[in-house]
């Protein structure tokens, strides 16, 4: 069954998503920002659906960059026609009772096909668990479908409809199982520093004890605050349920934009119930290209 650490990686790219290059975002694009990132600052006088990943949007038309990551919770707004961006951790470390997990390049690649739909491919690159289970090596592949629904360039608010599948690479960190599911974001701006990012996630995983598949339900609520013109905070609330008991989790962090093509970013994770894993850090970037 799909562990909470795994289920909250699943939506960050972040994963959590989750570790290859560097890429924060624009200047204004700090903290949380990736909430409100759905203000249109750039061409939202613009016709760009006719660009394509073989007909590349523009650079001087490219909307602000919109990570998914370092939050659990998803953006709504897709990577420009032809642009590809690289989000990834460092490292990320999970500690649950005598268990400690760490993941180094959890990393998530994207490549816009058209002006609302952009294609991911997520993979950690190294793991090992440290504990009851010991193993290591290359995770499982996640493919990911993101169709802007709304809100692509011209700001207030913006929502997504974004489908996944899991493919079993056969490692030690398998599960040797088909798994997926269906993500819905939305963001708004609350006012020019700050955004809220909501967000529903039906996960079909399978159970190793039942030996059959479970439905389970990931839900967040995000604010982010623009502290400066490049750094920003976001604070974030994710539940998860399903045949397992709850479990609830707050997070929170920094994003630290060094262009509009790059930003770091650190967090801390910890769990609000006994059925949740206690604690957990990350710190990655978000480059684009």
């Amino acid at each position: 069954m799909m562990t909470p650490c795994d289920s909250i990686k699943t939506i960050r790219s972040s994963f959590s998503a989750l570790t290859v290059a560097i890429a924060l975002m624009p200047l204004s694009v700090s903290a949380g920002d990736h909430e409100s990132k759905n203000a249109a600052s750039y061409s939202g006088t613009t016709d760009k659906t006719g660009y394509t990943l073989f007909n590349p949007t523009p650079r001087e038309l490219w909307r602000e960059l919109s990570p998914d990551r370092p939050d659990a919770t998803e953006s709504p707004l897709t990577v420009d026609a032809g642009a590809y961006v690289i989000e990834a951790s460092f490292f990320d470390w999970r500690h649950d009772g005598g268990d400690d997990t760490y993941t180094f390049m959890s990393t998530n690649f994207k490549v816009g096909l058209t002006n609302r739909i952009d294609l991911q491919t997520v993979f950690d690159t190294y793991a090992f668990e440290n504990g009851a289970n010991n193993a290591d090596g290359f995770g499982d592949v996640q493919f990911r479908l993101k169709y802007n629904v709304w809100g692509k360039d011209d700001g207030g608010s913006a929502f997504a409809i974004f489908p996944f599948v899991k493919v079993p690479t056969g490692t030690e960190l398998s599960n040797g199982k088909f798994e997926g599911g269906l993500i819905l974001p939305f963001s708004m701006d609350l006012n020019d520093r700050v955004g809220l990012g909501i967000m529903g996630e039906i996960d079909y995983v399978y159970d190793d004890v039942a030996n059959d598949y479970d439905v389970e339900f990931l839900h967040s609520v995000v604010l982010g605050f623009d502290l400066t013109a490049q750094i920003g905070l976001f604070t974030e609330y994710i539940g998860i349920t399903g045949p397992s008991p709850y479990q609830a989790y707050a997070a929170g962090g920094l994003t630290f934009s060094i262009s509009e093509d790059l930003v770091f970013d650190c967090g801390t994770q910890l769990g609000l119930n006994s059925d949740s894993e206690e604690i957990g850090a990350f710190c990655g970037f978000t480059k684009r290209f």
